[in-house]
């Protein structure tokens, strides 16, 4: 099943730090100790799926940079992941030179040259060092998984495949074949470790033609090259797949500017644009409490704190989804729930006259004690538990306070009513000149979206007075010159995108978290209620994975890398629905568009699909690319 493909990379990486041999313990039942050295690239890859206690149960002892300076450490073998690059291969060859290790296993994330290759082979000759390189890998991971159904092409040198980068106006011809080259060779990685080929379908005129392009032949070469194919049946992924082929659809990042600037209600998305979330990390500044700081004193440091939303965190799984309030509400039904069991263990140890962790003292206990036992041998899972409910608590608590600060809930409520044109209680100019809703940012914002999403601009006179309250709340107005290009431009190509006609609705108030003993003071916030309404990425998903008949689709390119030619047609020779999809979105993507597919694809039982993109961005890291554009 599609749905868990992504569940194979971590097993492609352990395979590759067990020297790519399926992992098998030894008798003693101990893991080979080894060293792992990896380039930022690889560090990226690896850090969203194992953790550190991970790696050290698959004996990792130490996992180093590879331009660091290191140590040798000669009885112990080397498990490189590093990308085929120049300066890379130069600083292997120099480790082998200098003997660091017992020995080399060399694994590429991306394919390296004959060339490249022929270099390590001399430095090996020249070191004496052949026996010790045990082997050479390709490993085609070039690319990010962030969930079961997630991944994205890079994070190191991103600005390299940017929406900027793919749409600037003085972009050279040869410029744009690398940006495209470098997003074909991560999808091809992509689908080498999938062991799948896909159906390719695709917009006209765009970047994410281009990507289909050059992808159909990448992958048709491979197919004819018999002796060399990565597609034989002999990978990870094959065998492990419905016996339909996969849908790919490419869409182009340019077919909505509006939802990568939307304010959003839902819990990821939330932390994605409020707080600083990267790599399934989240950093946070804690808040040093409320006491004065005496006058002329310096205010204290603030403390950074750091916490992972990983696959293993079920709380972060169930609810990531969810609409704030209701986050809200489900940590404090966590913490309640707990601190109820941590009552009965409290009191079990009490009766018995138990202080402390006197694990001793418990299990000499009589049998009369079982209920004990039990309670105690569950203080492992109550203690992670716990930590669970504090890491959300604190984050939660985060998203709060930008919600409250800025009003978050009346720009999501606003927008949702500009985007399925639904009737506004409050002029926008209103909007825009309150001095408590927002920052200039979310102003601008909301502004964007009302431009983008109004079938005609306003006039000169209305927009020069949006402009005046915009500047005077303090906007920098160049992300709306990009904006009014774009609109310009695609408005001869295409009619505005429309957003569904549902808007949230309002529900009475939070009954828990209303209640003064809550963690969450949620007074004044709203408690809305998101209805499922598909934004145009899953509208045109819908349409390609169902063959729908529909103007928007309708002349999507159609590629199959395994017919014998390719055709430039847009009539499907598949009529059957699709079972799975991959939706990958050129020039970048985000959580709201990510989390739309999901709560689509829930409703359709035994489909699957993944979303991928080549970069990741909020709003504020949009609109600085966008506001970008007018300075060259």
């Amino acid at each position: 099943e599609l749905s868990s493909i992504l569940l194979y990379f971590p097993v492609a990486l352990k395979r590759m730090l067990n020297f790519n041999v399926p992992p098998v313990k030894n008798s003693t039942g101990e893991p080979v100790w080894k060293v792992l050295i990896y380039d930022r690239f690889g560090q990226d890859i690896i850090s969203p799926l194992l953790s550190v206690k991970e790696l050290r149960d698959m004996g990792i002892t130490l996992h180093l940079l590879l331009h660091s300076d290191r140590d040798p450490i000669p009885d112990v073998p080397a498990i490189y992941f590093v990308m085929p690059t120049e300066e890379n291969i130069d600083r292997m060859c120099q480790d082998l030179r200098n003997q660091l290790y017992e020995s080399y296993y060399l694994n590429f994330i991306s394919a390296i040259s004959r060339s490249k290759l022929e270099d390590i082979a001399n430095a090996a000759i020249g070191a004496n060092a052949v026996t010790q390189v045990a082997k050479v890998f390709d490993q085609y991971l070039n690319f990010i998984t962030l969930e079961d159904d997630m991944f994205v092409l890079c994070n190191q040198n991103k600005e390299l495949v940017s929406y900027r980068a793919i749409n600037r106006p003085d972009i050279t011809d040869t410029e744009m074949e690398t940006i495209m080259d470098t997003i074909v060779d991560s999808l091809f990685c992509f689908f080498v470790t999938l062991g799948a080929i896909p159906i390719i379908r695709c917009s006209r005129g765009t970047a994410a033609e281009m990507v289909a392009v050059k992808l159909d032949k990448k992958l048709r070469e491979n197919l004819r090259d018999a002796r060399n194919s990565l597609f034989t049946g002999d990978t990870l992924g094959a065998g492990q797949f419905s016996f339909q082929r996969p849908l790919l659809v490419l869409v182009d990042r340019n077919i909505d500017l509006a939802t990568p600037l939307h304010h959003t209600w839902t819990y990821q998305a939330l932390v994605h644009d409020v707080l600083d979330f990267h790599l399934n990390r989240v950093n946070l500044e804690e808040s040093t409490g409320t006491e004065s700081i005496p006058a002329g004193a310096r205010p204290k440091k603030k403390n950074k704190k750091s916490y992972d939303l990983t696959a293993s965190d079920k709380f972060w799984q169930k609810h990531k989804g969810s609409p704030f309030p209701e986050v809200a509400e489900s940590v404090q039904q966590e913490l309640e729930s707990y601190r109820a069991q941590e009552d009965e263990v409290k009191r079990l140890k009490s009766i018995m006259g138990i202080e402390g962790e006197d694990e001793g003292a418990i299990s000499m206990l009589s049998d009369n004690t079982a209920k004990l036992t039990s309670a105690v041998s569950s203080l492992p899972e109550l203690l992670e538990k716990k930590r669970l409910i504090d890491l959300h608590t604190n984050v939660a608590t985060a998203v709060l306070e930008h919600i409250k600060a800025r009003k978050l809930d009346v720009y999501f409520e606003y927008e949702e009513k500009i985007m399925s044109k639904s009737t506004l209680d409050k002029s926008l100019l209103d909007m825009i000149s309150d001095p408590d809703a927002g920052t200039p940012e979310d102003k601008m914002r909301l502004f964007l979206i009302y431009y983008i999403s109004s079938a005609q601009a306003p006039s000169e006179i209305d927009l020069e007075q949006y402009k005046k309250a915009l500047t005077d709340a303090g906007c920098n107005l160049a992300p709306l010159n990009y904006i009014k290009q774009w609109k310009a431009f695609t408005k001869m190509a295409s009619a505005p995108t429309s957003y569904g006609n549902t808007t949230p609705k309002p529900l009475g108030l939070f009954s828990r978290v209303m209640n003064t003993g809550s963690q969450f003071v949620m007074e004044g916030v709203k408690n809305l209620v998101l209805k499922q309404q598909n934004l145009p990425v899953t509208r045109i998903l819908d349409n390609l994975m169902e063959m729908k008949s529909n103007p928007e689709t309708d002349d999507y390119r159609y590629f199959d890398p395994k017919m014998l030619r390719g055709s430039d047609s847009s009539v499907p020779r598949n009529k059957n629905p699709f079972q799975e999809a991959i939706v990958f979105v050129v020039g970048g993507g985000n959580y709201i568009e990510y989390q739309n597919l999901i709560d689509y694809i829930k409703g359709k039982q035994g489909k699957h699909v993944l979303y991928g993109c080549s970069e990741l961005f909020n709003a504020t890291q949009f609109i600085k690319q966008v506001g970008t554009f007018d300075s060259n």
